[in-house]
């Protein structure tokens, strides 16, 4: 294979990875999530926070 054809094939690829991310990136979409499911998550973010804490204090 010559140097060229070495090239355009690294070029190509990089080329499909570049646009797949992109293409990524565009479609992705946000959460809209209601008041109420955003407490529950805050909550049971808490909840699991204590909990850890609490294994992290038996461990010591």
């Amino acid at each position: 294979m010559s140097l060229f054809s070495i090239i355009i094939i690294i070029a190509l690829a990089f080329g499909i990875i570049i646009s797949g991310l992109i293409i990524l990136k565009k479609t992705a979409k946000g959460f809209n999530l209601t008041p109420e499911q955003l407490a529950t998550i805050k909550k049971r973010n808490e909840e699991l926070d204590k909990e850890q804490r609490k294994e992290e204090s038996k461990n010591k």
